[in-house]
């Protein structure tokens, strides 16, 4: 299975507040820390806060936290908010594709099990389980120090 840019971002940034959860980060901090658009990370921030993820605060001091602790949010319901407009294949999508094979393709039903185990998986984990400290970070202390700079969450 493989995830959008969008969702690889928003898993980086929740990852990244999920290991200071009682901070405050701002769009600016996490896209540098990532070496992703400012811009792009913006628009994962505000489909984030509208799907309950993430609070934000606006002025002076704001920026966003998690709305809820990071071991009540599951990897698998941030996917799915935010994969659901993308289909794995064609076939797979809400107005039934293009695909010609589609009447007799038996590969459908073998993707879709597919599909169903790695949402499953993802549901299983929770965000806390995957909280990354930046090495930069008080009290890092050697967790998570492996840079991610350009790397996939």
């Amino acid at each position: 299975m493989r995830l959008t840019a969008f969702t690889d971002y928003a898993l980086r940034a929740l990852m990244r507040l999920a290991g200071e959860p009682v901070r405050t980060f701002t769009t600016e901090e996490i896209a540098r820390e990532f070496d992703i658009s400012r811009n792009h990370l913006t628009k994962v921030v505000r489909e984030l806060a509208e799907g309950g993820f993430i609070a934000t605060q606006r002025g002076a001091g704001g920026g966003f936290r998690l709305a809820r602790p990071a071991e009540m949010i599951t990897l698998g319901e941030v996917v799915k908010r935010l994969e659901a407009r993308h289909a794995i294949v064609e076939c797979f999508r809400v107005d039934g594709g293009d695909c010609i094979l589609t009447p007799s393709c038996r590969l459908k039903s073998k993707l879709a099990l597919a599909a169903r185990a790695f949402i499953s998986e993802l549901d299983r984990t929770t965000l806390a389980e995957c909280a990354y400290t930046s090495p930069s970070a008080p009290g890092a202390g050697g967790r998570n120090t492996r840079s991610v700079r350009g790397r996939a969450a």
